[in-house]
């Protein structure tokens, strides 16, 4: 019922559309309501076959179209049904594969780039995994894992790229450690008010093997934090 619903909302709007003029540059010649909504079904129904992303045959699919139109179409619309979800499967099976393969393959770089950095001169590196060094020490209290902290900070992939920084947008963030990520719980609390860090976050103490909005799965994170106040 939806799709018939929207499907009819779509035929009454490319029949208001043709009524109102929209101009035509194809060299189609659309004389009635019905050649307008006939030629503009047809433009959408391209766009959401491009929007999907995969080489069509066009010649195939308005063969389809017509036989289906006709009553001729050699397969029932269940049937039909049952081949696009399964292909929907089979392209969701596909794409979660890739996505398996990717991040065990930035996992294994970056436990090679937390094994460089943890033999770097100034690192420390904790029980948990979690590798940091100073920038700068401060003298003030530190913050339980409890805490609402202020702090400037910047995130960066292993390969450089920023993907946070409060830095830029010109203002401190205020939070609960109780809010953040593991690495995050566990160093902010190394540092006296007033410091600079460098934290070199591993996945298992950051998001884990999954994608989280611009950080890809099994992600090594670099963050530089600066404690400013507890709140």
């Amino acid at each position: 019922m939806k799709n018939v619903f929207t499907t009819m909302l779509l035929l009454v709007s490319l029949t208001a559309a043709a009524q109102t003029g929209i101009p035509n540059p194809d060299p189609v010649t659309l004389e009635t309501d019905t050649d307008s909504m006939s030629y503009f079904l047809g433009i959408m129904i391209g766009f959401d076959i491009k929007d999907l992303q995969f080489e069509a045959d066009t010649g195939l699919i308005v063969k389809g179209l017509r036989s289906a139109y006709e009553g001729a179409a050699p397969y029932d619309k269940a049937t039909t049904m049952d081949y696009f979800t399964k292909l929907r499967q089979e392209m969701q099976r596909k794409q979660q594969s890739k996505a398996q393969l990717k991040a065990r393959d930035n996992f294994e770089k970056g436990k090679v780039f937390m094994q460089e950095v943890s033999a770097r001169d100034g690192v420390t590196t904790t029980s948990s995994g979690l590798a940091y060094e100073i920038l700068e020490k401060g003298s003030g209290p530190q913050p339980a894992d409890t805490s609402v902290v202020r702090v400037h900070y910047e995130g960066t992939l292993m390969d450089g790229t920023v993907f946070d920084s409060s830095y830029e947008r010109d203002e401190p963030l205020v939070i609960g450690l109780n809010r953040v990520i593991k690495g995050w719980i566990e160093g902010v609390q190394l540092m006296p008010v007033g410091s600079t860090y460098r934290f070199y976050i591993p996945p298992q103490l950051g998001y884990g093997m999954l994608d989280s909005g611009p950080i890809p799965a099994a992600s090594v994170l670099i963050f530089k934090i600066e404690l400013l106040g507890i709140e």
